[in-house]
């Protein structure tokens, strides 16, 4: 038992500690020694879990998914409190998510923009993700609007994405209000109010 309990402990420290590299630093300008010195594990461990950097790609790509899907269900509940619009509430969610001070974007549109090879399975799971994440975001924009929505959520998906890229680059979590303004607007006009 306690050498399965240390194997998953150093798994885990290996995905918390490449996780936190690559957002902070990119996929690319993180060496294996690196993540194995910070992690704090011999070479063998990280290897007998992830044979290649890019099984730990699809690996951190995975682990970072869960906690996005973590810290947005969190967030949106406690925004659902004050607002009974869960569109209100994920553009809520959304500032928070720009106003952490570690905030470097979009960790898939990074990965997708520096493994740029569309065979490279994080760069898969990276297209994979996007569709979940906007068919998270149609159901809630469906909430506000009933079937309707599906015709305003591609691009209230359009303005999340903009509005991340656009929040990295002014260094300003604004861009937000924008996307969330533009968004209720055409949630409005498709009801007709």
């Amino acid at each position: 038992m306690e050498p399965t309990k240390t194997t998953s402990e150093a798994r885990q420290r290996i995905l918390e500690t490449a996780d936190r590299l690559f957002y902070q630093h990119g996929i690319r300008g993180v060496g294996i020694d690196r993540i194995i010195a910070e992690a704090e594990v011999a070479k063998m461990s990280l290897y007998k879990h992830f044979p290649s950097k890019d099984d730990l790609i699809l690996a951190v790509l995975k682990y970072r998914e869960g906690r996005i899907l973590e810290f947005f269900g969190t967030a949106i509940e406690r925004h659902s409190k004050r607002t009974k619009d869960k569109l209100r509430a994920f553009f809520a969610a959304l500032k928070d998510f720009f106003e952490d001070p570690g905030f470097r974007g979009c960790a898939f549109q990074n990965a997708a923009v520096e493994l740029a090879d569309p065979a490279h399975a994080g760069t898969q799971f990276v297209k994979d993700h996007k569709r979940r994440f906007h068919e998270f975001l149609s159901g809630l924009v469906e909430e506000s609007l009933g079937k309707g929505g599906a015709n305003v959520a591609p691009a209230i998906g359009l303005l999340v994405e903009g509005a991340i890229v656009t929040a990295v680059f002014q260094g300003s979590p604004d861009s937000v209000n924008v996307a969330r303004d533009a968004a209720m607007k055409m949630v409005a006009e498709a009801k007709g109010v």
